[in-house]
């Protein structure tokens, strides 16, 4: 599997002592640092350089992590991005992962931690990029698992890579059930309440793209998991 030498990080750190510690932390540990204090510096410099993972504080000034990262979803819809804040409450962890970020870290975190959760997002967010150029007959789709395009009737359309990773574990399975757990293990690196609500969140996303095929379901098995059922 190719990788980068060096994996390009967006730091966006308010607190000038935190932000110094954890940039010259994540170098010592091999990354290229871009440290930003607030959350318009995060994002000029993001519109300005390439990064391989973002990680974002959330109470941030001028615009806050979940603006910041919301934004940064628009530019780019797979860059990982992983939250950095003191909150613990449910509804800020469910809020990240809506908008679609990839892990949420409460503060104080050990730093061993952290390094060993941003390399499991990235370990995660380069899967389907490596993978050889497939395509599958789903329905009447046809979806290719690189490219993360549907296409039917001649109408593409694209899905993100984590949608990608959910589906191809369901079309591997096809018509039969594939468990939370293995999915959630294996697309978000663990199984916990706040990474389910993020499952369902994704499940209902893909539901929508395959909505032009009525013969296509993916049905709940309470409890248990999902199938992806194909009546063509």
């Amino acid at each position: 599997m190719t990788t980068l030498a060096k994996k390009n990080i967006l730091l966006v750190e308010d607190d000038p002592n935190l932000g110094r510690v954890l940039n010259d932390f994540l170098e010592m540990e091999g990354f290229c640092v871009t440290l930003a204090r607030d959350g318009e510096e995060g994002y000029d410099k993001f519109s300005k350089s390439k990064f391989n993972i973002c990680l974002l504080d959330v109470m941030l000034p001028k615009k806050d992590g979940f603006a910041l990262g919301k934004k940064i979803r628009k530019k780019d819809r797979d860059i990982p991005i992983i939250f950095l804040t003191a909150k613990s409450l449910k509804e800020d962890k469910l809020k990240g992962f809506d908008l679609g970020g990839d892990d949420y870290i409460t503060k104080p975190f050990d730093e061993d931690e952290l390094v060993r959760r941003i390399n499991a997002v990235l370990k995660r967010t380069v899967t389907v990029s490596d993978l050889a150029d497939l395509k599958y007959k789903l329905g009447n789709f046809e979806y290719n698992h690189v490219n993360l395009t549907l296409n039917i009737n001649g109408e593409e359309s694209r899905i993100t890579q984590k949608e990608g990773e959910v589906l191809y574990m369901l079309l591997q399975s096809k018509n039969n059930v594939v468990r939370r757990e293995d999915i959630l293990v294996k697309v978000w690196g663990e199984n916990d309440y706040f990474m389910g609500r993020s499952l369902d969140v994704f499940i209902t996303k893909l539901r929508k793209h395959l909505k032009p095929d009525p013969q296509l379901k993916i049905e709940n098995v309470h409890g248990v998991g999902f199938i992806l059922s194909d009546e063509n």
